[in-house]
């Protein structure tokens, strides 16, 4: 992770800080400011529309605008000609199914591709993969198996895998630059720097991650929720952690958060867990802020829970949180002493919600997928 932030994911940090700002200021004169969910539990920036469309692709009543197919059975043979056969002019949501297949493809949803909902047969059935790495002269942004751009960029039921190896260091599967991005059922397969939440509001529901070191790394706000991160076998001079929040300036609004997941060991890794150091997260930037709430944490992860990034450099500035979390690696009373670390309490955990970090979440009654926008228990 050796790519400093872009520098227009800089200008989006500052544009998304002086909005919360504003909001703050229209709050305190009482001015009403239209955030939240609906009564059915749609996001207020889910269209009527949408809702309609996520409904019926759950019940398999959507009708694509295309289909690929690896057995040339749909209008393309590669998402790539998908994505570029959207018209320029085109209004509302463009859908694409991708049937079941492996798709080796390096695929770019480009920022002048918004509203794209993408849908496959299955995490495990529809799968992009691909294997650029920063060992073989790949930057780090570049090495992504698939990129969302484009605002709006939903996917379900699909899979996104770098195979590049532990050995070839950063390798992303998936890259996500997308305002108001949502992935459900979804499945993110690497080892080092998996999933690139790289800016804006981006939430994960029942997807599975997986990887090594800083696995789940960037400079949004994102929530994951009812996640499996899972932890892989790492070289041996290496150590696993699961997250690398890159927030690098205070006024930025931006924070990670885990929330009701499973932070477990993968099979290949379970014998020689406790060998490994295993960790929550370390601050790749100076004012890095993951929260881990309501989650479930292995044996494997170490007392301290936290590691520094260079030294004592952002020990002071962070802000690492945990809440309400369970299981054998969840007590606090051995974790870091830094003054950046909290154990907070419900009000402050709130701050951190679905609905108050994003303003958004994922749709219930129409898909079948049950969301919570506040706090689980």
């Amino acid at each position: 992770m050796k790519d400093g932030l872009s520098t227009a994911a800089k200008v989006t940090s500052n544009a998304i800080a002086i909005v919360d700002e504003l909001s703050s200021l229209l709050k305190s004169f009482k001015v009403p400011i239209n955030i939240t969910m609906d009564e059915q539990g749609f996001p207020s920036w889910f269209s009527s529309h949408d809702r309609k469309l996520l409904a019926a692709q759950s019940r398999g009543q959507l009708t694509p605008n295309v289909v690929v197919a690896k057995d040339g059975s749909g209008k393309f043979t590669t998402i790539n000609d998908a994505i570029n056969s959207m018209p320029k002019d085109y209004s509302g949501r463009y859908v694409i199914y991708v049937k079941a297949g492996v798709y080796k493809e390096n695929v770019i949803v480009g920022k002048d591709k918004v509203n794209v909902l993408m849908y496959g047969d299955g995490s495990r059935k529809t799968i992009v993969t691909g294997s650029k790495n920063y060992v073989d002269g790949v930057q780090t942004v570049d090495t992504a198996t698939f990129a969302a751009l484009g605002q709006g960029f939903i996917a379900k039921s699909m899979g996104f895998s770098n195979t590049a190896g532990p050995e070839k260091h950063q390798a992303v599967a998936l890259r996500v630059q997308s305002d108001m991005a949502a992935f459900f059922n979804c499945r993110m397969d690497a080892y080092q720097d998996t999933l690139y939440v790289q800016a804006h509001r981006q939430f994960y529901r029942n997807c599975v991650v997986s990887g090594t070191v800083d696995f789940i790394f960037g400079d949004s706000s994102t929530v994951l929720q009812n996640c499996l991160l899972v932890m892989r076998r790492p070289m041996d001079n290496q150590q696993n952690i699961v997250t690398a929040h890159g927030r690098a300036e205070a006024k930025e609004t931006t924070a990670l958060v885990i929330q009701n997941c499973r932070i477990v060991p993968e099979k290949a890794l379970f014998p020689d867990r406790l060998k490994f150091r295993n960790y929550l997260g370390r601050p790749w930037k100076a004012y890095s802020r993951t929260i881990v709430m309501e989650s479930t944490i292995g044996d494997l992860i170490q007392p301290e829970g936290w590691m520094p990034w260079d030294g004592d450099n952002f020990l002071d500035t962070l802000y690492y949180a945990e809440y309400n979390n369970r299981g054998p690696g969840a007590g606090t009373s051995g974790r870091v002493n830094w003054p950046g670390y909290h154990v907070i309490g419900r009000a402050e955990a709130q701050k951190y919600t679905v609905d108050s970090l994003i303003q958004g979440s994922q749709w219930i009654k129409y898909s079948n997928i049950r969301y919570f926008g506040g706090l689980k228990f």
